[in-house]
């Protein structure tokens, strides 16, 4: 890594601002803690009055064992339910509405296909980046200890670990700073990442908001990844929404595809704290308003509103939802990053239950394996593991370190200084979790 990138006035954005929780997650009103700098990192260009000044809201009581198990049961349910939609779309992805029936039949695809290894549900690239963005936060957390804290280059760092399992035929164990995520052998393979993601992630290279990496990417790859964002319960809502739109344009610099990336970390940070969908849309739509570029992100999310009452849940209502992507070119083929969070957003919103949510996810001509991975983000981060489809889930390949990392997560969150402060560090904790 280019050390140029960890000066120290780099790394002053958050420090101190939105540490470990140490309380119970609640939606609104709670107290702010001052931080020690200007935003999440340098910004002079037109982007520059979008940073925060270095607060988030920490409550202040402590966690109890319902609440902490409320947490990490949404937390849980948020990443495998993500995982599960992805495996659930990624066979017909690529079809076209008429292709999909000839496929599936009329009721198109209503149950996970096996994929070729013991009958497992694979899952896509968007499945593996989501897992290193859960492991680069846990990182971020960790190293707020060293003084050196700048969350954007510890994600940075992570989705580089992510592009090594892309082109490495195993873990490499000269590498000092894996930890043990990069360690699972199942992770090193190619599952259609998108050209976006491959080239914002082959060199060292940071891509930030004044200088995004490909500012013509508009696909759905960074957004797919970025729910985690929303699970920094402890954060101020327009600090998780800078967090992933900074994140996200290291490989995506189009405006609509980074802000629909942090208008999903929005909602899904308003679920896991116990919001309503809808109030959680609201929210992202008030934030998103005074950012340049978010009208495609904010007309595709009223989209998605309007449609509930617009009748009942069709592959045509679905495909409507596109039919406004503010490109210009008309298409409305379900593929930009707007389109593909308002089809999820409106699955969530008229689901029955899971497994009806995800099935109306994937059944239409779009992108079928991100829709679904977003609808299923959303409602786990709402109803918690305890609602998905066990049949799905028994099925779902990579279960057992998805499972692994959401504890992680959720541990690290609630009791963080208990296992990496100076006074009390972890050596098992650091090593799976590395300082370096």
């Amino acid at each position: 890594m280019d050390t140029a990138t960890e000066k120290s006035g780099e790394h002053q954005g958050l420090a101190g601002a939105a540490g470990p929780l140490t309380a119970v997650p609640t939606p609104a009103g709670e107290p702010r803690r001052a931080g020690t700098g200007t935003g999440l990192g340098p910004s002079t260009g037109p982007n520059a009055g979008d940073t925060i000044g270095g607060r988030a809201a920490v409550t202040t009581g402590l966690w109890g064992r319902t609440e902490q198990q409320d947490f990490r049961s949404r937390v849980r349910g948020a990443l495998l339910a993500s995982a599960i939609g992805d495996a659930l779309g990624a066979p017909v992805a690529a079809l076209d509405l008429d292709a999909l029936h000839a496929a599936h039949g009329p009721a198109g695809l209503t149950d996970p296909a096996p994929g070729p290894t013991a009958g497992r549900s694979p899952v896509t690239a968007a499945t593996q980046l989501t897992l290193f963005t859960v492991d680069g936060l846990i990182r971020a957390h960790v190293r707020r200890d060293t003084g050196a804290w700048h969350p954007p280059t510890d994600l940075h760092r992570a989705y580089l670990r992510w592009a090594a399992t892309q082109h490495d035929w195993g873990p490499d164990e000269r590498r000092v700073d894996n930890g043990w995520l990069a360690q699972e052998e199942w992770l090193y393979a190619r599952r259609g990442p998108t050209r976006a993601c491959m080239t914002g992630f082959a060199d060292e290279v940071l891509g930030t908001l004044d200088q995004p990496k490909n500012p013509t990417a508009r696909d759905a790859a960074a957004t797919t990844r970025s729910a985690p964002f929303g699970l920094l319960v402890g954060w101020e809502p327009a600090l998780v929404l800078q967090l992933s739109v900074e994140c996200a344009a290291q490989s995506h610099g189009h405006p609509a595809a980074y802000l629909s990336a942090g208008a999903l970390a929005v909602i899904v940070h308003g679920l896991t704290r116990g919001e309503s969908l809808d109030s959680a849309v609201q929210r992202a739509l008030g934030l998103l308003g005074v950012r340049p570029g978010h009208q495609p992100v904010t007309d595709a999310l009223q989209r998605a509103l309007a449609a509930v009452t617009a009748g009942a849940p069709s592959p045509k209502t679905i495909e409507a939802l596109s039919s406004g992507d503010g490109d210009g070119d008309g298409d409305g083929d379900g593929r930009d990053a707007e389109d593909v969070l308002a089809i999820a957003v409106y699955c969530a919103l008229v689901a029955e239950n899971v497994a009806h949510g995800l099935r109306l996810a994937v059944n239409h001509g779009g992108d079928s394996a991100s829709t679904a991975a977003l609808c299923g983000a959303l409602l786990g981060a709402q109803h918690g593991e305890t609602a998905l489809p066990a049949g799905w889930l028994a099925g779902l390949e990579g279960r057992a370190t998805i499972l692994e990392l959401a504890d992680d997560f959720a541990l690290e969150m609630t009791q963080g200084p208990a296992l990496h402060s100076p006074s009390s560090a972890s050596p098992g904790w650091l090593a799976r979790y590395p300082r370096g």
